[in-house]
């Protein structure tokens, strides 16, 4: 949830400059103008929801005005019927260094408690559509877990993972102790979380939470090819396979073989199920219409 952003500037080179993105990205169909993240539609088809986060003087610290814009493009893609899967990135240096601490500081418990503090964060998690997080650099407190929050994780080869809330005498606060210990299991979440240390892309990906690694300068491309591989399937069966997956974590066994089941049966009434199968037997490419 938070990392000390001031301290991490102090210790990293200046950053270099964000890629070049569309002049017309800051404006989406939802008409808003975004102050903090960079917005576009990417793929040979634009049927990939791109969003860049872009604070680079804070190392992406995820300000309360970030996360709230995150969730107004997360709803635009969601209402884009051409859109079948998302990707959030940051820049080589960060993904997210944390949270703002200066924005954080002051704050109280009469005020976090009443007024639900970073409940709004969880808004990357209930989307329905497929959210990939392609992670360069650091990913630290709310940026690691805003990358948890995401349905794949994919990493540059110089990713950084890690919870160091106690390093600033708090603990995460959207996620991390919950979706770390699930993803990685106790043992090492214990580790990260009471020492704030970080591990590295390959410690990672060996310990399940990151899927792939690529080279820092193809990572975001090759996450936008895994949209468009998701994109290309049906929007709505997809939908589906998201929620039975996303139930193992929340149902015991059995509880979620029986979801499974009843997403399984719903799929027969879809004209996109029966496209599927009758184009598998007559050995085409199906044609999903999402419906």
């Amino acid at each position: 949830m938070a990392f000390l952003c001031r301290s991490a500037a102090v210790l990293l080179k200046p950053n270099r400059a964000a890629p070049a993105v569309l002049s017309a990205a800051r404006l989406y169909s939802s008409g808003g103008q975004y102050e903090y993240i960079l917005v576009e539609k990417r793929g040979e088809k634009n049927n990939v929801g791109f969003i860049q986060l872009n604070r680079p003087k804070a190392l992406n610290a995820l300000c309360d005005g970030l996360m709230r814009e995150v969730g107004q493009a997360l709803d635009a893609f969601e209402g884009d019927s051409d859109v079948g899967a998302i990707v959030i990135t940051g820049s080589d240096r960060a993904f997210a260094a944390g949270a703002d601490i200066k924005e954080m500081q002051n704050r109280t418990f009469q005020e976090c408690y009443g007024g639900n503090f970073l409940a709004h964060w969880n808004k990357v998690s209930t989307v329905k559509k497929p959210v990939i997080a392609a992670v360069n650099g650091f990913a630290l407190g709310g940026g690691c877990e805003l990358a948890m929050m995401c349905d794949i994780i994919f990493a540059g080869e110089k990713a950084q993972f890690g919870q160091p809330e106690i390093l600033l005498g708090t603990i995460p606060g959207a996620g991390g102790t919950q979706r770390l210990t699930r993803a990685v299991g106790k043992s090492l979440a214990m580790e990260l979380v009471l020492t704030g240390d970080k591990i590295n892309a390959q410690d990672a990906k060996q310990s399940g939470l990151v899927s792939k690694i690529y080279p820092v300068d193809q990572l975001v491309s090759e996450a936008v090819k895994c949209g468009e591989k998701i994109a290309a399937n049906s929007k709505l069966v997809t939908a589906m396979a998201k929620e039975a997956v996303n139930a193992a974590f929340e149902l015991t066994l059995a509880e979620g073989n029986r979801l499974e089941k009843r997403l399984f049966h719903a799929t027969f009434a879809t004209d996109d199920r029966k496209e599927g199968m009758t184009a598998f037997v007559e050995k085409r490419k199906a044609n999903f219409q999402d419906n």
